[in-house]
């Protein structure tokens, strides 16, 4: 019994070694650029870019071969950190900051086809064939790919309600009188 367990033991820390070695050796350098604008990105990988992910979105926009621009969810704040990340000029005039959508069904109009589900790039579009579909509301990004493959409109984008999880305070005006001055 102990010689057995010895050997898993040699055997296992063997293979960690080697792993080890390998990693280091076979390490891939990354651009620091394209790390700094995945961390930049909202991360959801939605697809709405037309790339794989945000990090070939990322990738691309470093390259010059994409514009700022091309995050829908990230916004006009997204493409204008990242133009001040690449030094670029940015024009925000085509750039359409929405507010957060999430996708909604009708229950009433679903007849239960499945093609919102194939679509799906998040996995949010729940149900069965010939069975009422419904949404989930944590995993849905808003991509609008279910709307575009419904045959009777049964899918749509809400606007994001106000939740406890996700509500954040508004900022306050700012005064438009100057502050009262301090007395010595």
């Amino acid at each position: 019994m102990f010689a057995a367990v010895a050997s898993l033991a040699l055997l296992g820390a063997a293979l960690g070694f080697g792993l080890g070695i390998a990693a280091r050796r076979f390490a891939v350098e990354s651009d620091s650029l394209v790390d700094a604008l995945v961390a930049m990105m909202p991360g959801s990988n939605c697809g709405q870019c037309g790339q794989a992910g945000c990090a070939e979105a990322a990738r691309l926009i470093a390259e010059g071969t994409a514009p700022v621009t091309s995050c829908p969810p990230g916004g006009k704040a997204l493409a204008s950190a990242l133009a001040a990340k690449l030094g670029i000029p940015l024009d925000l005039s085509t750039v359409a900051d929405q507010e957060p959508r999430i996708a909604s069904i009708a229950e009433d109009i679903c007849i239960g086809c499945c093609r919102c589900i194939k679509v799906c790039p998040t996995d949010a579009v729940i149900g069965a064939a010939k069975q009422i579909h419904a949404v989930i509301r944590e995993a849905c990004t808003g991509c609008g790919a279910c709307i575009e493959r419904c045959p009777t409109e049964a899918a749509t984008l809400q606007p994001l309600p106000a939740t406890v999880s996700h509500w954040v305070w508004p900022k306050p005006d700012v005064p438009a009188y100057p502050a009262p001055a301090l007395a010595n």
